[in-house]
């Protein structure tokens, strides 16, 4: 709860909510308890940047940077403007993308979370310089960075500012491998298109959520395309490390301690 905000009186969705995948009805305090991974089909469901940061990274350890980078509408693009509001007032933030420096097992990293729930986690101009100071960051302070990638791709109302962002965004990628300091990526459900196929999927280390879905086009674009039949598995995380694409498949509940490692491997800072 914010602060200054009304408490209510609890109700019965309150209490109570439904599993995306199976279906069945689940304890609302349970299912939080278990990190919003489903007790029966174990789907993960898609959790905010607040709710990423606080499970993932040490206590009181976040701090946000760039915090007032704000996206304006380059095209005047029809209901851009409506959208890109709506959005705003209800995450109050002014982008999807959330980026800051933390501490992981008290080790310093450089971070970027992506929040689905900012307009699809689309990336647009914002986003591509969030992503692309959060990667300098690392390289500058010789310390890791961790990007948690959760989107549908570029953001489609800036245009070409927006599929620029691809290109800014590998070359800070290239930025910390001369620097010597790890790039670590974590695909959560979706990771696709213009963000896979950009800073996403040349990480040092490449991490995803299990049934996590990954991939370049769309569901329907893609069957349009296909000659046979595709697996079950396509564009999941599973067909992706099959296919030798990401390094592992890691529940939630384990994400934290695999990234600890990975961080004190790799390089704890300078």
């Amino acid at each position: 709860m914010r602060l200054g905000a009304k408490s209510k009186t609890p109700t019965f969705s309150d209490a109570f909510l439904q599993c995306a995948r199976c279906k069945k009805t689940l304890f609302r305090r349970e299912f939080e308890a278990n990190l919003s991974v489903c007790p029966y089909c174990s789907h993960h469901h898609r959790l905010s940047a607040a709710q990423r940061i606080a499970i993932t990274f040490d206590v009181d350890s976040f701090v946000e940077l760039d915090s007032d980078l704000a996206s304006d509408d380059p095209l005047s693009f029809p209901e851009y403007s409506e959208k890109l509001a709506g959005a705003v007032a209800k995450s109050d933030r002014l982008d999807g993308i959330v980026c800051g420096t933390a501490t992981i097992g008290k080790l310093p990293v450089s971070i970027a979370v992506s929040d689905f729930g900012f307009m699809g986690g689309s990336m647009g101009r914002v986003a591509g310089e969030k992503i692309t100071r959060t990667l300098e960051r690392g390289a500058d302070r010789g310390i890791p960075s961790i990007i948690f990638c959760a989107s549908g791709g570029a953001r489609m109302q800036e245009g070409l500012l927006s599929l620029m962002q691809m290109a800014k965004t590998t070359a800070a990628v290239e930025r910390c491998r001369s620097a010597g300091t790890p790039y670590i990526a974590v695909f959560t459900d979706p990771t696709m298109a213009g963000v896979l196929a950009s800073y996403a999927s040349i990480a040092d280390v490449i991490l995803a959520e299990p049934r996590a879905l990954i991939g370049f086009a769309g569901a329907r674009v893609s069957k349009q395309a296909q000659v046979v039949k595709a697996p079950d598995d396509f564009q999941t995380s599973e067909f992706l490390l099959k296919h030798g694409m990401i390094d592992r498949i890691v529940p939630r509940k384990e994400l934290r301690d695999t990234l600890e490692s990975l961080v004190a491997l790799l390089g704890g800072g300078k």
